[in-house]
């Protein structure tokens, strides 16, 4: 019984990077193809006749199928309007042919990224692109930044899997984004975001010398150390405070101050936390200083635990109102 192949390649990898198999099998079977088939220039190039017919010829594909086997170049989806109703021709008429799916190559993980930055590409386009995604600058983006990594933690405060897996979606394109529009910087300062990706390669691969360069840790604290030590030999700075998050709010700054020093030479002593706080707002930054390096040593995260109470009186007042 001849087969008819349909065979599905990935849009995502080069033209001609097939299976063993896939190439054997397009060697020894005729080839249709319609004619904007990205793999139809590489298969001839490798001396692979492909025939050219129009998309949905069930027809000519089962002429084709009358001498033995034949191969159709698919669409990434399979084709799948013209495979049901050629499934469904064969139910039919069983003795013409039998459906075969065969994937040729497929697509290795992180694809998709790919398709994120063709997706921007197409709304950063000077004719038919977005206009107000043009208008941007990392500037005016900037605040959409900060509020997408908040409703991200939102979603993980509330161990919302679906809801954090579309929040990265929105983090995601607020990284992709702005590096099209570094793209768009004068020469000597633009990137991309194959820069972007490159840096955070080698970045990771320098600071895990235990993964990718066979050293010998103890323990999670030498890993963080070795992060650590080797993030400041890389930044060369000469501060402990230095590369600090400013921007961060009150209590998370205060807390990472507090981590930061630790780790320098000579920490100061913090303020003493006076008698009365609320004697002014020096005196209640001292005793909130004192309250967040008291929750610092305990192992607290004191910008979580004012975040959770505050949801929990917001509850209780929302609670009250109903009643």
């Amino acid at each position: 019984m001849p087969r008819i192949v349909l065979l599905v390649t990935s849009p995502r990898l080069p033209a001609g990077l097939l299976t063993a198999h896939t190439w054997d099998l397009v060697r020894s079977c005729p080839v249709l193809a319609a004619a904007e088939h990205p793999q139809v220039a590489a298969l001839r190039a490798a001396g692979v006749p492909v025939r050219i017919v129009a998309t949905g010829q069930i027809e000519a594909m089962l002429a084709a199928a009358v001498d033995g086997d034949v191969v159709w170049l698919a669409s990434p989806d399979g084709d799948q309007t013209m495979a049901r109703t050629l499934g469904l021709r064969l139910a039919r008429e069983p003795g013409l042919a039998e459906l075969e799916l065969c994937y040729g190559s497929w697509d290795p993980p992180g694809a998709r990224l790919l398709d994120a930055v063709a997706v921007i590409d197409r709304l950063m386009a000077p004719d038919g692109g977005d206009p107000w995604k043009r208008a941007q600058t990392h500037r005016s983006l900037a605040r959409y930044l900060i509020e997408e990594c908040y409703e991200a933690y939102d979603a993980i405060v509330a161990d919302d899997a679906e809801a954090l897996r579309e929040e990265l979606g929105d983090l995601l394109l607020q990284v992709v984004l702005h590096a099209r529009l570094a793209q768009e910087l004068p020469e000597d300062e633009r990137w991309s975001v194959d820069e972007v990706a490159g840096d955070l390669v080698a970045k990771m691969i320098r600071r895990n010398p235990h993964v990718f360069a066979g050293a010998k840790v103890a323990d999670m604290a030498e890993i963080v150390d070795n992060w650590e030590s080797i993030k400041q030999a890389e930044k060369s700075r000469a501060s402990a405070m230095d590369g600090i998050a400013l921007a961060q709010p009150a209590l998370a700054l205060a807390a990472k101050i507090l981590e930061r020093a630790a780790r320098s030479v000579a920490p100061p002593s913090l303020p003493v936390p006076p008698p009365d706080p609320f004697a002014g707002e020096d005196a209640l930054g001292a005793a909130l200083l004192d309250l967040v390096a008291a929750a610092g040593r305990a192992g607290l995260d004191p910008e979580a635990a004012l975040r959770r109470a505050a949801l929990a009186h917001a509850a209780a007042v929302r609670a009250a109102e109903t009643r």
